[in-house]
């Protein structure tokens, strides 16, 4: 059978599926994943002809999506939003390593200044489940939940040290098939090897680790990998990148949890290099992972979804025909899996969700056959790391101003008043404008991206100030209680504003939002009774878009 490592074929077309697989949900798992190959934005004519779907299913389907949270219509663009990351959340939850890990990785990338990846198997790939990521202008591009093949790569390697043999077989069905790796979006293509003597990158050090490597050369490397403990990547994926990788083990099973990788290039660091500098403090790293593995407290469930099934009944009746209640409910069985919840029985997916045994059994045999569920021995489902398949890598690397431009865009529409948001300054006296959105009026405010202005002159500056640990002037101790800032006129005559902050999953604010209007247009008390309220909600929205994307991935202010 084609190794399911490529973008599942069946869910293309629907063809080919069990007998009892949903095929509104197949379909949109299909939508979903074409979404996330194009970078998380295709018209719905572009997914018509991605998806084989017709453009009436296309619709409906993405009018589902919308319904749910996980889509936009912007203009004529369907849009992957944050909140689709939710699929992948209970994903990355459920298997507890980003939670655990992360921060020693986190700090590796620090100390080396150089990018640190974990990873772990999909079948006969690897995907990204952290990267702490240098900014430089010359940098790793990966993002969580990216696909690799196996062969490309140092931790491909570590991982198939534990293959079997139908794991062999089906990585050789697949290199067979897609000798080119176009089923992986997220590397470049093969090229053939180079004969450049001039160039220092033109011959890897390692033998077969030229990008056209066959099937030998990984073989080999898989056999050195296992002597050593370790394994190279001397520019497999792409000329210049090179990583050095560990693997780190269960502590109660001993088998690979994970790999870590420290990735760099071949203008800081050579293939033989990273082993003499970067292995010893990589190898001490994974010793701290392991033991962090091992010393962790059983993971408490966290809160099940509730509500789910009556939710999408609503839903139909509301909206009828255009509501595909099949697909909604199928994609919010994926969400009853989570901390401390990563292997659940029939009965409690159907328990969490809402749903009817037979549902959810269904729901769950599709995901099955889709390869974003696998059923265990003892009778219990688990989510595999292709939900992250599911629009995480194009979100995984975004912006608090990507985020809230949206949500401003909305509101200046709403309140005919332009908006933006604002991050302080290092030295906390300024404010620099990061987003906004503006209205077609004569008179209004146009403030662009970048701008600086005094902190303490602003309604933005005010709101940020409040959130300070420093004693406070009786102004920002008031904007504090109140929860907002109001400035009349101070900065500019006739210019009023006001602001609300925007607060990280931490609780501490980020970022503030605010709305702008002329003293002819609006009297103090006309901003706070008619602007304040859809401030909130605006600042509400964001939020929980910002609280979404940044459980497991870093989202800069700025």
């Amino acid at each position: 059978m084609p190794a399911m490592t490529a973008v599942d074929a069946d869910a293309r077309a629907g063809a080919g599926t069990p007998g009892e697989a949903v095929g509104p949900l197949v379909r949109g798992v299909a939508v979903l994943r074409r979404l996330t190959e194009a970078g998380g934005t295709l018209s719905p004519s572009a997914l018509e002809r991605a998806t084989g779907l017709a453009r009436s299913t296309v619709d409906r389907i993405t009018g589902t999506l919308g319904r749910m949270g996980y889509v936009r219509l912007d203009g004529r663009d369907v849009v992957l939003t944050p909140r689709v990351m939710e699929l992948g959340n209970a994903y990355l939850a459920a298997l507890r390593l980003p939670a655990l890990l992360d921060a020693r990785a986190d700090a590796l990338a620090d100390e080396l200044d150089e990018s640190v990846s974990l990873a772990v198997a999909d079948l006969d790939g690897i995907r990204f489940i952290h990267q702490a990521t240098r900014r430089r202008a010359l940098s790793v591009s990966f993002r969580i939940g990216d696909l690799l093949p196996a062969e490309r790569t140092a931790p491909g390697a570590l991982f198939a040290t534990e293959w079997t043999e139908p794991d062999w077989t089906r990585w050789r069905e697949r290199r067979a098939e897609d000798a080119q790796d176009a089923s992986f979006p997220a590397v470049p293509p093969r090229a053939e090897p180079t004969n450049d003597s001039s160039s220092t990158s033109s011959k890897p050090s390692a033998p077969g680790s030229s990008p056209g490597s066959c099937a030998d050369s990984f073989t080999e490397r898989v056999e050195r990998a296992r002597r050593d403990g370790w394994a190279v990547d001397d520019q497999l994926i792409e000329p210049g990148l090179v990583a050095v990788s560990v693997p780190v083990r269960d502590p109660g099973t001993g088998r690979v949890a994970c790999v870590a990788s420290v990735v760099s290039h071949t203008s800081r660091h050579s293939a033989a290099d990273l082993r003499t500098s970067l292995l010893p403090r990589l190898r001490t790293a994974v010793q701290a992972m392991e033991t962090d593995l091992r010393t962790a407290p059983a993971p408490e469930p966290g809160p099940a979804p509730a509500g789910l099934a009556t939710w999408t009944t609503a839903s139909k009746h509301e909206l009828g025909r255009d509501f595909v209640e099949s697909l909604a409910r199928g994609l919010t069985v994926l969400t009853a899996f989570g901390e401390g919840r990563s292997a659940l029985p029939l009965t409690e997916v159907a328990r969490a969700t809402g749903l009817s045994r037979a549902t959810a059994r269904r729901a769950l045999l599709t995901h099955e056959h889709l390869g974003l569920v696998t059923a265990r021995p003892d009778r219990t489902f688990a989510l595999t790391p292709r939900v992250l398949d599911l629009g995480f890598p194009p979100l995984s690397r975004t912006t608090l101003p990507r985020l809230a431009e949206p949500h401003l865009r909305a509101l200046a529409d709403a309140v005919r008043e332009p908006t933006a948001l604002a991050v302080l300054t290092s030295d906390g006296k300024e404010i620099q404008y990061t987003a906004g959105a503006g209205t077609s009026r004569v008179l209004t405010v146009r403030i662009a991206v970048g701008t600086r202005l005094p902190a303490t002159a602003t309604s933005l500056g005010r709101a940020l100030l409040a959130d300070s640990a420093a004693p406070l002037s009786p102004t920002l101790t008031e904007v504090r209680s109140q929860g907002y800032a109001l400035v009349d006129e101070e900065l500019e005559s006739g210019l009023r504003s006001i602001a609300v902050p925007v607060r990280d999953r931490t609780g501490r604010t980020v970022a503030a939002l605010n709305v702008s209007t002329h003293a002819a247009r609006r009297t103090l008390r006309d901003v706070v009774a008619d602007l304040l309220p859809a401030l909130h909600a605006t600042a509400a929205r964001i939020q929980q878009d910002l609280h979404t994307a940044s459980r497991f991935t870093h989202v800069p202010p700025s």
